[in-house]
């Protein structure tokens, strides 16, 4: 469910940006850009601290409700008319959802032990491919119905259960 919100999230970003920021098409890559490079760090910071505590749940569960809260505060800064604060906004969303990909791997392969990580992992990225391909149709369609906001509560929605789930 958290990859499937990220991959509609960088699907419908420059959409959202220039519903909210007309002309500013540069920068809406620009955000894209500071999501992808907030996402590396974020990554290799979970997965180093993964690695070092062995702590799968709890960390899974943190960076999942760090997820969501980013995505909320995302959700409601987009439409102040404060460019900066989505960039750091984004920035956030970016590394706490994209840390999530080694942690729910690695958690997955210790779920499922002793079946072979490939197949966990095929699981999960087929999954998380799905979840993305219905997200960005779902939140496409709410936006051009109802705007921004309606599409990322549709999105904050889901990263709600995957957080009570997790």
């Amino acid at each position: 469910l958290n990859v499937g919100c990220f991959y509609a999230i960088s699907t419908l970003l420059n959409r959202m940006i220039i519903e909210h920021y007309p002309g500013e098409e540069v920068n809406a890559g620009r955000i894209g850009l500071t999501i992808v490079f907030a996402g590396m760090a974020g990554s290799l910071i979970c997965g180093l601290w993964l690695d070092k505590t062995k702590t799968y749940k709890q960390t899974t569960l943190v960076v999942y409700i760090l997820s969501l809260v980013g995505m909320l505060v995302y959700t409601f800064i987009l439409n102040l008319g404060h460019l900066w604060a989505v960039f750091v906004t984004a920035g956030v969303l970016g590394f706490f959802m994209t840390g999530y990909l080694p942690l729910g791997f690695e958690f997955a392969v210790e779920l499922t032990f002793p079946e072979s990580e490939g197949i966990s992992s095929g699981l999960l990225n087929c999954s998380a491919q799905i979840f993305g391909i219905v997200f960005t149709i779902g939140q496409g369609k709410l936006i051009d119905k109802w705007g921004t906001l309606a599409g990322n509560v549709f999105l904050c929605s889901f990263l709600l259960i995957g957080t009570i789930m997790t």
